[in-house]
């Protein structure tokens, strides 16, 4: 398969996962991969699924039926679905002790959860999010720089 088609099949494939998300229907990873699978996407496996999950910062939450499904924070519900996560970080900077993170409106919660899963062995010992801004604690604030680029390499 040519690299051209290679991406043309994954942006599919995310088109697609979105709008199951968005469709507020999955309760299980399983669901997900057999919907994916029935749709054509043959290689999909739970593990990417989990990833993929990860990467859109996709939630369990209660839908109209009072199921608990899989579906795109609040925040994001309404944003184009081409667009990657990476973009919606606008800047990231630190004053020596903190690390601020800019992000496009209403994408600092999603954003904010992603940093906090790195944890204090990641360098981020939490995160406070607003709109469109992120203040980050650093573990370690010697390591500030370190851990400003690792935020930084994850957006890139």
């Amino acid at each position: 398969m040519t690299e051209q088609k290679a991406g043309q099949k994954q942006d599919a494939l995310m088109r697609s996962f979105r709008q199951l998300l968005k469709e507020e229907r999955c309760g299980s990873q399983g669901q997900i991969v057999s919907i994916l699978q029935a749709q054509g996407f043959e290689n999909i496996s739970q593990s990417k699924v989990s990833r993929m999950l990860s990467r859109c910062g996709a939630v369990r939450a209660r839908n109209a039926l009072n199921e608990q499904v899989y579906c795109l924070p609040p925040e994001l519900g309404n944003m184009d679905s081409t667009l990657a996560v990476k973009d919606l970080v606008a800047e990231i900077n630190n004053n020596g002790s903190m690390i601020v993170v800019k992000t496009s409106p209403g994408a600092a919660q999603m954003i904010a959860r992603l940093l906090d899963s790195i944890g204090v062995k990641g360098g981020v010992m939490g995160c406070v999010a607003g709109d469109d801004t992120i203040l980050v604690v650093p573990a370690r604030v010697g390591d500030i720089a370190e851990t400003a680029q690792r935020i930084a390499d994850m957006f890139a």
